[in-house]
């Protein structure tokens, strides 16, 4: 699976959430302060459907787009890559790394802690 831009994940996001829609009907529910113009929207569709991202169907004159990817499964590929290079494929130094630079709250401890509690036998 290839890796997606900043640009390209907003459209994603969109049809993660309500697929299938038109250009149109992206370019309408991606984040105003995007100011993405219809054209901007189309072209972004047609690199995601490059890359097996996205699929589509014709319906008239008009496709009709929606995810060939799960969210959680490329949220879960990119995490394993940034994991791998940033940390050796290690969680413990990601937390540990948060920590030192007060990054974690502790409501985001306390849901560590919980979810620890839970994984252990």
């Amino acid at each position: 699976m290839e890796r997606i831009t900043d640009a390209e994940f907003a459209v994603m996001e969109v049809l993660w959430d309500e697929a299938p829609l038109t250009a149109l009907e992206v370019a309408d529910r991606v984040p105003a302060e995007r100011s993405w113009s219809v054209r901007t929207v189309k072209t972004l569709l047609s690199r995601l459907l490059e890359k097996n991202i996205l699929s589509h169907v014709e319906e008239g004159r008009r496709y009709l787009y929606r995810p060939a990817v799960a969210r959680e499964d490329y949220v879960a590929r990119e995490s394993g890559r940034m994991l791998d290079r940033m940390f050796g494929g290690r969680v413990t130094p990601l937390v540990a790394h948060l920590a030192e630079r007060n990054q974690l709250t502790p409501e985001d401890i306390a849901e560590i802690e919980a979810l620890l509690k839970e994984l252990k036998p």
